[in-house]
């Protein structure tokens, strides 16, 4: 079923994480769909890029450089808008496999911070902004991760268990206000940089993740789960849909063939 174009006060969704994997392709989705998307990430001349190509392809984007973990950085970007419609916090990110016993806090601190402090400040900083538009959305994209553990993984789940609990609250918090809050926790999705990340750059390792998996999911498999969700009328809520790949039925129960 065709779903309308977004009114002229919800017409702007910022996608934050925007350089690649889910969030690129999320932005294309959603340019696709007749949003302005505001390209946010670090890597500048990455996000520029995407934004030429959405415009050379009829659509409208713009690109501004942000690190989500900077309150100062995010609050003066916030300033720019009295209205917004969407807020797709995919910024964050998982480092290291170690266990609890030799896992290094460092990574511990960063993935929180960006998956759930990053999260905190731009949704702080744009919620104004998106009640004012009287049709607001603020997307959480967490993982499986966030809804059950595994061994190897307690630093990332811990962090998107975060990311999860701030979904589930500003929910409770905010009814009444014309903002729904929406969570997409995706399973096992094979992207060029999210194993290779987590895996310091060992592209052996990042391959084992997915090795003898036919089909994980894709970036824009994802994407295409975040667009129908921001897409549904307005009084429709999507709380928490759990995306994973036919071969995935858990955390750690995959069907592999090898």
């Amino acid at each position: 079923m065709a779903t309308a174009a977004p009114s002229a006060a919800s017409r702007i969704a910022v996608v934050t994480g925007a350089s690649g994997g889910i969030g690129a392709a999320t932005a294309r989705r959603l340019a696709a769909a007749g949003y302005r998307v505001v390209l946010t990430a670090r890597r500048k001349d990455r996000i520029e890029a995407l934004a030429e190509e959405i415009n050379k392809a009829g659509h409208k984007a713009t690109a501004y450089e942000l690190d989500v973990t900077d309150r100062a950085a995010v609050d003066e970007f916030a300033t720019a808008f009295k209205t917004i419609g969407v807020l797709i916090n995919n910024a964050g990110g998982a480092l290291g496999a170690d266990p609890v016993a030799t896992g290094d806090p460092a990574d511990w601190r960063t993935m929180y911070e960006t998956n759930v402090l990053g999260t905190l400040n731009v949704t702080q900083a744009l919620l104004p902004a998106l009640t004012a538009s009287g049709d607001g959305t603020v997307v959480v994209v967490s993982s499986t991760a966030g809804h059950g553990t595994y061994e190897g993984g307690a630093g990332y789940v811990a962090a998107k268990h975060g990311a999860h609990v701030l979904a589930e609250t500003l929910r409770l918090e905010i009814v009444g206000t014309p903002v729904r809050v929406i969570e997409i926790a995706p399973g096992m999705v094979r992207t060029d940089e999210f194993a290779l990340t987590r895996f310091g750059g060992d592209a052996e390792k990042a391959a084992k993740v997915y090795a003898g998996v036919a089909e994980p999911l894709t970036a824009d498999d994802v994407a295409d789960t975040i667009s129908w969700a921001v897409t549904r009328p307005s009084h429709v809520n999507i709380d928490l849909l759990v995306v994973r790949p036919r071969a995935q039925a858990s955390n750690t129960k995959v069907h592999r063939e090898l």
